[in-house]
């Protein structure tokens, strides 16, 4: 089935409409370079002589920088973040993405997340990752913290026309912030749209989930090959979820729309070329899924765009954005579905 090209288009230069809301593990990257100097006399690694740090938005962080490089910065997020210096450093590359970060709930018993990766090159060479360094707080927040996010919550929701709850597993998601921002969702009539790699049944009542391939596969117990597979699949998620309708990402083979009363649509990965780096194209995905859905697009319109957005990502280095001129640019002549 052919795609109605100027129905995706209208739907594409409507995304800087949608205002949404992202509530998650908020992450930065933190990448620092420098150049091989010579092997240290204390120990057999390498002394990097520093050239520059680049602060970088990962985890929800880099969902909301994708969403702010979409609608001009009508974004707002939701996180713990720790009393530590890496906090001023999250916020400030908040602050230069046009992300609204004053609902940051601070924890001085949590760490800031934080991934720092160190790299070194030599004049003749490509720049290599050497070592990643992880800052994080593992164990779920405290109920003291829980009940500032969910107040800042009951605050924002409202305001917005879709959240976005991006859960890496690092704590900020807990049942009962799901449960606030899935009442609230309802109350208001809001697009919730969840990005998840395990536990998906417990979220109850969502509008959409984006799980991958290696998730789904792990959640349902089972491999997912043929149409039938997908399908099956799907029904489990929607009837464990009540979700409408399920985007399952399958990398190099596209993606999969499930909806209610089994109906399956698989949509092809578009502008194949080379894969520089697919750091942060799930988010990508999500992000402009959930502004796609905003703005009224059905759901494989929605799964279409953000398709394209992740075929623009994916050549870049880290975690990278794209904008709607470039999705409008990178539109395929023809769209074929099935």
């Amino acid at each position: 089935m052919l795609v109605n090209k100027a129905k995706l288009e209208d739907y594409i230069k409507k995304l800087n409409q949608a205002r949404i809301l992202i509530i998650g593990d908020l992450a930065l990257d933190e990448m620092v370079y420098g150049d091989t100097e010579r092997i240290s006399r204390e120990a057999p690694v390498l002394i990097l002589q520093h050239t520059h740090t680049n602060y970088i938005l990962g985890g929800a962080s880099n969902a909301a920088h994708n969403v702010s490089d979409i609608n001009g910065g009508k974004v707002s997020v939701i996180g713990v973040v720790g009393d530590d210096y890496q906090a001023n450093d999250l916020k400030n590359a908040f602050k230069d993405a046009n992300i609204d970060c004053n609902s940051l709930v601070v924890d001085s018993s949590r760490k800031t997340i934080t991934k720092t990766r160190i790299s070194g090159s030599c004049s003749q060479s490509v720049t290599q990752q050497i070592v990643r360094i992880d800052r994080q707080s593992n164990e779920p927040i405290s109920k003291a913290t829980e009940d500032k996010l969910i107040a800042k919550i009951e605050e924002l929701l409202p305001k917005f026309d879709a959240i976005i709850l991006s859960d890496y597993h690092i704590g900020t998601i807990t049942d009962k912030v799901i449960e606030s921002v899935v009442s609230l969702a309802s109350k208001f009539n809001k697009i919730v749209v969840v990005d998840a790699q395990k536990q998906l049944d417990k979220y109850k009542v969502v509008t959409s989930m984006t799980p991958n391939l290696p998730d789904t596969q792990k959640h349902v117990g089972f491999f997912l090959k043929t149409k039938e597979d997908f399908v099956k699949a799907g029904n489990m998620l929607i009837e464990q979820t009540k979700c409408p309708f399920i985007l399952i990402t399958c990398g190099s083979e596209g993606m999969v729309v499930v909806e209610e009363n089994s109906k399956y649509t698989h949509i092809p990965v578009f502008n194949k070329a080379k894969v520089f780096d697919v750091t942060g194209a799930g988010d990508t995905v999500t992000a402009l899924y959930t502004l796609a859905l905003a703005v009224g697009a059905e759901p494989v319109y929605a799964a279409i765009i953000g398709n394209i957005a992740a075929s623009i990502v994916v050549k870049q280095f880290g975690c990278a954005t794209t904008s709607i001129e470039e999705i409008l640019r990178f539109i395929p002549e023809n769209i074929e579905i099935v």
